[in-house]
């Protein structure tokens, strides 16, 4: 989503750091570039005006750092002030009394119900016990949508006849929470095309009715300055607690993201980055910003893989990996835990300094190659995976048949996992080892 951005702001730093010393002129020069940039990605204009006025305050007269360079400490700057734009991270309030009400808002095609659901997801992982609540009448095959959803999560989902009002749909799903000692109720509501009268009177009944802790927006990102809008709408009509930016990894152009903090002054508390029922992430503010800069992501990428992984699985491959003895059945293990990763490019994406790499990467390529590699592992035969050096060309040929490739690839295939398993077995001498684990500061 923030590629053009990314894009734009590293080519403007990227020339302040090539100079030793800054005159003010280049800092306007850079500054100028930079406001065109935010412009350019849909930041509200009075926000990029304020931005940009609190960074030439700050640079002018800047006392020099030894250790960093003048134009690195424009960079930094620039960091610690997106980072007071987009706001303070925001947890959920869900203090109070049990059950703890969560009322999400939001217009048609905002991807509410799917949040809703991922919303759930999360939570249950959080060890609580979420009731979905079908209250979106409105919207032909809503309710139906939610309660798919809810049975792929295995997460129970309350409905009651369309022609039951949602207010009350919603008050007797809390007394149904209750009887059942689930102690989150996660209300669906009604969404429109627009803000109008109707649906604020509807939405005005329920949080009269449930006493919602949490008022979650549901915004789309991809509408730019619209989101700031209605966003605004709706805070003024319910009171906002929260919002939830969907569609973050679609190719629109930020704005709203870094606008929608500032304008309303209504917290972002969670980012929708995909359309499975795990892509919900807790919206750090310090780790957007350093993905906007470029700086990558690594505390996310981390969670990602922790929360992805058996690290039984994992460290069976890495121990086998440094006595030598890792092969073909060994390396299928690893490539399953791989896949549950998701999408390769966001990961590479998020380690520093790799965003030029990612970019360069024909979209799904990574992952095309890593069912080519798998398919080609599945058509070996048991014995052929833990000894690959019996493979011959007839071996080979029933190999690629079997999985529609090529005695090429297979060959490909067998000459890079050899090249590894010769690597790795460099790392079976102890003092190579001692050397390796000083380098990774002492982690297993």
């Amino acid at each position: 989503m923030f590629e053009n951005l990314q894009d734009r702001l590293n080519g403007i730093f990227g020339q302040l750091t090539k100079r030793g010393r800054l005159s003010e002129a280049d800092v306007d020069v850079a500054l100028k570039e930079v406001r065109r940039a935010l412009l350019e990605a849909d930041v509200n204009f009075k926000l990029v005006k304020e931005f940009i006025e609190r960074i030439r305050q700050r640079t002018v007269g800047i006392e020099l750092s030894k250790s960093i360079t003048p134009g690195q400490q424009v960079i930094k700057i620039v960091h610690e002030e997106l980072l007071a734009t987009l706001g303070e991270s925001a947890s959920l309030n869900l203090g109070g009394n049990s059950p703890h009400v969560i009322m999400m808002v939001g217009l048609q095609g905002s991807g509410k119900t799917t949040t809703t659901a991922k919303l759930a997801l999360h939570l249950r992982k959080l060890k609580y016990t979420p009731l979905l609540v079908a209250a979106d009448t409105r919207r032909p095959a809503a309710i139906e949508q939610l309660v798919v959803l809810g049975r792929e999560l295995n997460i129970p989902v309350y409905t009651e006849d369309p022609s039951v009002p949602p207010p009350t749909i919603c008050a007797n799903a809390i007394k149904v929470a209750k009887a059942n000692a689930q102690n989150i109720v996660i209300l669906d509501t009604s969404g429109r095309l627009q803000i109008d009268e109707t649906l604020m009177e509807e939405l005005s009944q329920i949080k009269a009715l449930t006493n919602p802790q949490e008022i979650l927006l549901v915004a789309d990102s991809m509408t730019g300055q619209e989101a700031v809008r209605v966003a605004e709408g709706f805070h003024k009509q319910v009171n906002l607690t929260g919002l939830i930016l969907t569609k973050i990894d679609g190719d629109a152009r930020g704005g709203a993201a870094i606008s929608i903090r500032s304008v309303t002054g209504v917290p972002i508390k969670f980012l929708g980055m995909g359309e499975k029922s795990r892509d919900l992430e807790v919206f750090h503010p310090d780790r957007l910003a350093s993905r906007i800069l470029g700086m990558g992501d690594v505390v996310s990428l981390i969670e990602q893989v922790e929360e992805s992984l058996d690290e039984e699985v994992a460290e069976r491959g890495a121990q086998k990996l440094l006595e030598g003895n890792f092969n073909l059945e060994d390396f299928l293990e690893q490539l399953q835990q791989i896949k549950k990763l998701g999408s390769l490019t966001k990961l590479i994406e998020m380690m520093p300094g790799m965003g030029e790499i990612a970019k360069s990467i024909p979209q799904g390529e990574l992952e095309k190659q890593l069912k080519i590699t798998q398919a080609i592992i599945n058509s070996m035969t048991l014995r052929e995976r833990r000894n690959p050096r019996i493979l011959n060309g007839s071996r080979k040929q029933r190999v690629a048949i079997g999985c529609g490739s090529t005695v090429q690839e297979v060959n490909q295939l067998l000459s890079k996992f050899g090249q590894m398993q010769k690597t790795m077995k460099q790392f079976k001498n102890p003092r190579m080892r001692q050397n390796l684990m000083k380098m990774f500061g002492g982690f297993k």
